[in-house]
């Protein structure tokens, strides 16, 4: 598949399919998935990155068990809106990934998704060594359920 606008992301989509949100890190991989009415998102796991052949399998691997139709994938913009190097290292990650899987991937904005997961957690006092177990898949539901609120806005049925 290709790179696709968030937009044309549920027409690109089977009927039932769902969304990861990817949040690629250097060291980790954080993973959301959408339910399958594309409303909400929900944080999943954290993949530590090992080799890019071991990485894939792994998420082949919870690709098919959840029945995921999509890939979100952050890209960390600078507050100015201009890509940088994190932006690229993204873009070759999620050019490699469609070589070897092959769904619709479309890229989001993810420049407050670590603050806006974050935040919570500092509010409910929860430790700094718990907020780092749990950082990654936060932030990838956040980037998900954002580009889950750009598709419901544009969806002419909803």
């Amino acid at each position: 598949m290709a790179v696709i606008d968030i937009v044309a992301m549920k027409a690109a989509l089977a009927p039932g399919g769902r969304l990861f949100g990817l949040d690629i890190g250097s060291k980790t991989i954080g993973i959301a998935v959408s339910d399958s009415a594309l409303k909400v998102a929900s944080p999943l796991t954290v993949l530590p990155r090992v080799k890019f052949a071991a990485d894939m399998a792994k998420l082949k691997g919870l690709i098919a068990e959840r029945r995921v139709g999509g890939l979100v994938l952050g890209l960390p913009l600078g507050l100015d809106g201009r890509e940088g190097p994190r932006s690229q290292s993204v873009r070759q990650f999620a050019a490699n990934l469609l070589g070897v899987i092959d769904l619709p991937l479309a890229f989001w904005d993810e420049r407050f998704s670590t603050l806006g997961a974050e935040r919570p957690m500092k509010e409910a006092e929860m430790s700094h060594r718990r907020r780092g177990e749990l950082i990654d898949k936060l932030a990838a539901a956040y980037i998900l359920q954002g580009a889950l609120d750009r598709i419901a806005a544009s969806d002419p049925a909803a």
